[in-house]
């Protein structure tokens, strides 16, 4: 794999090992290729996969996305397809730009192929990405999730109209529209996981686009049962299970001191729990409730079991820092309809 023997051990020394400073440079290099279309077709050439379905009245080109996190305000939109997958999740957005929280905040463990973030939801605005959307030249050729988020500035008893500011700056955007309120990394943010809050939130944007929740791993599931009620009433169109966790389970023991850093993990140590909400989700709604499985996918294999497991859509974010491109190309495959 020559991404892991050689690209790889490039990134992590950018910025004497910064993962944000790697991060933001490879941003950059993809939204430089994002303005190239002859290199665009050389990757697609490289790393397009055919793998069809409709979840939630939409088409997917395959059932591979780039979950949010990554390309937060949409820098490097057309070279996401270009990389293989069949749909991309900008954000998390917010109503407010807001800096998110202090540097450093985004560790990499490598010998547990996992990452501890606590970004805070940095991004510019909804406004800002309604702009920067509205100004491509051309469609992205795949469908384009937005995941929304509550400003920090905004308490929690306005979460409803922040959530609604968001929305109406973008609704004309997005394929499909994401409810954040899963993040470990904003204060109060898991509480809109409730039933009053959720069914406030739901009843103020389900409609017009189809709008998912996302959710915690850490929820115990009579929780989840209940929320699963509230999005099954409000007719959401899915569940995206699962963002970060706070526990620090599987770890390395090389890795364990990093591990110990505030904020959530994501990578291969989540697999089993995340594999566990996808399961339990798919089983609970009965089917109704489409499941984007995430969390842990780092090869082929972990792919075909969250699928298993009962997800429609599966994403990728850390397998994707440790795998790079070729593990989208093999998680679509895993589908066992890939071309």
């Amino acid at each position: 794999m020559m991404f892991e023997r050689v690209v790889r051990p490039g990134l992590f020394r950018i910025g004497g090992g910064d993962a944000e400073a790697a991060h933001e440079w490879t941003l950059r290099r993809l939204a430089g290729l994002s303005r190239r279309p002859a290199a665009l077709g050389v990757l697609r050439a490289r790393y397009a996969v055919r793998a069809p379905r409709r979840v939630f009245g939409v088409e997917f080109p395959n059932p591979v996305g780039l979950a949010a996190g990554m390309d937060k305000d949409g820098a490097a939109l057309p070279a996401w397809p270009a990389l293989g997958f069949g749909f991309v999740e900008v954000g998390t957005v917010t109503a407010h730009p807001q800096p998110g929280n202090p540097r450093p905040r985004l560790f990499r463990l490598p010998g547990s192929e996992a990452v501890v973030n606590r970004m805070g939801f940095n991004n510019a605005g909804a406004e800002a990405l309604a702009a920067r959307l509205a100004a491509l030249p051309r469609p992205i050729g795949v469908p384009l999730g937005i995941s929304l988020g509550k400003s920090k500035v905004t308490p929690l008893d306005e979460a409803v109209a922040d959530y609604q500011a968001s929305y109406r700056a973008l609704r004309g955007h997005g394929d499909y529209f994401a409810v954040n309120v899963s993040s470990p990394n904003t204060p109060g943010l898991r509480s809109l996981q409730d039933r009053a809050h959720l069914d406030a939130i739901l009843a103020a944007l389900v409609g017009e686009k189809p709008v998912l929740v996302k959710i915690a791993p850490d929820l115990t599931e009579p929780a989840i049962a209940e929320l699963l009620e509230v999005c099954l009433a409000r007719g959401a169109a899915g569940v995206i299970a699962t963002n970060t966790t706070l526990a620090r389970d599987g770890l390395a023991p090389a890795d364990r001191a990093r591990g110990a850093e505030t904020g959530g993990l994501s990578g291969r140590p989540l697999a089993d729990r995340a594999r566990e909400v996808v399961a339990f989700v798919h089983r609970e709604a009965g089917g109704r409730l489409p499941v984007i499985g995430v969390g842990g996918i780092v090869d082929p294999d972990a792919a075909a079991r969250m699928f298993d497991a009962g997800a429609a859509l599966v994403q990728l974010y850390t397998g994707f820092i440790y795998r790079g491109p070729a593990l989208v190309r093999a998680a679509a495959r895993a589908t066992g309809t890939g071309g």
